[in-house]
Protein backbone atom coordinates (compact mmCIF):
# COMPACT_ATOMS: atom_id res chain seq x y z
CA UNK A 1 0.00 0.00 0.00
CA UNK A 2 1.43 3.38 -0.98
CA UNK A 3 0.60 6.61 0.78
CA UNK A 4 0.94 10.12 -0.53
CA UNK A 5 1.71 11.50 2.91
CA UNK A 6 4.68 13.73 3.45
CA UNK A 7 7.87 11.95 4.51
CA UNK A 8 9.29 13.25 7.78
CA UNK A 9 12.78 12.79 9.12
CA UNK A 10 14.69 13.61 12.25
CA UNK A 11 18.43 13.32 12.84
CA UNK A 12 19.83 13.61 16.36
CA UNK A 13 23.15 12.80 17.99
CA UNK A 14 23.33 11.38 21.48
CA UNK A 15 26.56 11.91 23.39
CA UNK A 16 27.52 9.33 25.99
CA UNK A 17 30.51 9.02 28.29
CA UNK A 18 30.84 5.71 30.09
CA UNK A 19 33.15 6.15 33.13
CA UNK A 20 34.66 2.65 32.84
CA UNK A 21 36.48 0.92 30.02
CA UNK A 22 33.40 -1.22 29.26
CA UNK A 23 29.72 -0.76 29.96
CA UNK A 24 26.18 -0.95 28.64
CA UNK A 25 23.66 1.91 28.64
CA UNK A 26 19.94 1.48 27.94
CA UNK A 27 19.12 4.27 25.47
CA UNK A 28 15.56 3.11 24.73
CA UNK A 29 13.76 5.94 26.61
CA UNK A 30 15.81 8.59 24.80
CA UNK A 31 15.23 7.01 21.39
CA UNK A 32 11.49 6.61 22.13
CA UNK A 33 11.30 10.31 23.01
CA UNK A 34 12.99 11.20 19.71
CA UNK A 35 10.43 9.09 17.84
CA UNK A 36 7.66 11.05 19.61
CA UNK A 37 9.42 14.34 18.79
CA UNK A 38 9.73 13.37 15.10
CA UNK A 39 5.99 12.96 14.66
CA UNK A 40 6.58 9.84 12.56
CA UNK A 41 3.69 7.38 12.90
CA UNK A 42 4.87 4.72 10.43
CA UNK A 43 8.52 4.38 9.52
CA UNK A 44 11.96 3.28 10.60
CA UNK A 45 14.42 4.32 13.28
CA UNK A 46 18.14 3.74 12.72
CA UNK A 47 20.42 3.92 15.77
CA UNK A 48 24.15 3.49 15.26
CA UNK A 49 27.37 3.98 17.14
CA UNK A 50 29.60 6.50 15.43
CA UNK A 51 32.79 5.12 16.97
CA UNK A 52 34.64 1.94 16.03
CA UNK A 53 35.05 0.84 19.63
CA UNK A 54 31.36 1.08 20.57
CA UNK A 55 28.20 -0.77 19.61
CA UNK A 56 24.43 -0.47 19.46
CA UNK A 57 22.40 -3.65 19.92
CA UNK A 58 18.99 -4.92 21.04
CA UNK A 59 18.45 -7.29 23.92
CA UNK A 60 16.91 -7.69 27.36
CA UNK A 61 17.58 -5.15 30.12
CA UNK A 62 18.72 -7.69 32.69
CA UNK A 63 21.85 -7.13 34.79
CA UNK A 64 22.87 -10.81 34.80
CA UNK A 65 22.79 -10.87 31.01
CA UNK A 66 24.91 -7.70 30.86
CA UNK A 67 27.44 -9.29 33.20
CA UNK A 68 27.46 -12.43 31.02
CA UNK A 69 28.07 -10.33 27.90
CA UNK A 70 30.98 -8.59 29.58
CA UNK A 71 32.57 -11.87 30.70
CA UNK A 72 31.96 -13.56 27.32
CA UNK A 73 33.38 -10.65 25.31
CA UNK A 74 36.44 -10.48 27.55
CA UNK A 75 37.04 -14.21 26.91
CA UNK A 76 36.68 -13.70 23.15
CA UNK A 77 38.96 -10.67 22.99
CA UNK A 78 40.78 -10.08 26.28
CA UNK A 79 42.12 -6.59 26.87
CA UNK A 80 45.37 -7.81 28.42
CA UNK A 81 48.05 -8.39 27.61
CA UNK A 82 47.79 -5.51 25.17
CA UNK A 83 50.99 -6.71 23.47
CA UNK A 84 49.09 -9.65 21.95
CA UNK A 85 47.53 -7.37 19.33
CA UNK A 86 49.29 -6.02 16.24
CA UNK A 87 46.98 -2.97 16.28
CA UNK A 88 48.33 -1.93 19.68
CA UNK A 89 51.83 -1.54 18.21
CA UNK A 90 50.59 1.76 16.78
CA UNK A 91 50.51 3.19 20.30
CA UNK A 92 46.87 2.27 20.95
CA UNK A 93 45.71 -0.15 23.63
CA UNK A 94 42.20 -0.82 22.32
CA UNK A 95 42.45 -3.62 19.75
CA UNK A 96 40.16 -5.72 21.93
CA UNK A 97 37.52 -2.96 21.82
CA UNK A 98 37.49 -3.04 18.01
CA UNK A 99 36.90 -6.80 18.08
CA UNK A 100 34.17 -6.58 20.72
CA UNK A 101 32.37 -4.00 18.62
CA UNK A 102 32.58 -6.30 15.59
CA UNK A 103 30.83 -9.06 17.54
CA UNK A 104 28.12 -6.83 19.05
CA UNK A 105 27.38 -4.85 15.88
CA UNK A 106 27.31 -1.28 14.72
CA UNK A 107 23.60 -0.44 14.52
CA UNK A 108 19.97 -1.44 14.85
CA UNK A 109 16.89 -0.56 12.84
CA UNK A 110 13.55 -0.62 14.63
CA UNK A 111 10.16 -0.27 12.97
CA UNK A 112 7.90 2.56 14.07
CA UNK A 113 4.24 1.56 14.22
CA UNK A 114 1.47 3.90 15.38
CA UNK A 115 4.10 6.38 16.55
CA UNK A 116 6.01 3.97 18.79
CA UNK A 117 9.07 1.75 18.54
CA UNK A 118 7.76 -1.68 17.55
CA UNK A 119 9.65 -4.14 19.78
CA UNK A 120 9.27 -7.80 20.56
CA UNK A 121 8.90 -8.87 24.20
CA UNK A 122 11.67 -7.54 26.47
CA UNK A 123 13.57 -5.85 23.63
CA UNK A 124 15.47 -2.67 24.48
CA UNK A 125 18.16 -0.65 22.67
CA UNK A 126 21.61 -0.55 24.25
CA UNK A 127 24.80 1.37 23.71
CA UNK A 128 27.79 -0.89 24.32
CA UNK A 129 31.08 0.75 25.24
CA UNK A 130 34.36 -1.15 24.93
CA UNK A 131 36.94 1.66 25.21
CA UNK A 132 35.28 4.19 27.50
CA UNK A 133 36.17 7.19 29.61
CA UNK A 134 35.59 9.69 26.79
CA UNK A 135 32.59 11.17 25.02
CA UNK A 136 31.25 9.23 22.05
CA UNK A 137 28.39 9.82 19.66
CA UNK A 138 25.36 7.76 18.66
CA UNK A 139 23.34 8.72 15.57
CA UNK A 140 19.55 8.42 15.64
CA UNK A 141 17.87 8.79 12.22
CA UNK A 142 14.07 8.55 12.02
CA UNK A 143 12.28 8.43 8.67
CA UNK A 144 8.62 7.91 7.85
CA UNK A 145 5.17 9.39 7.67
Amino acid sequence: MWHNGRVKSLTEHLWLEVPNRRGFVNITPTVAELVRKSGVQEGLCLVNAMHITASVFINDDESGLHHDYDVWLEKLAPHAPTSQYEHNRTGEDNADAHMKRQVMGREVVVAITKGKLDFGPWEQIFYGEFDGRRKKRVLVKIIGE
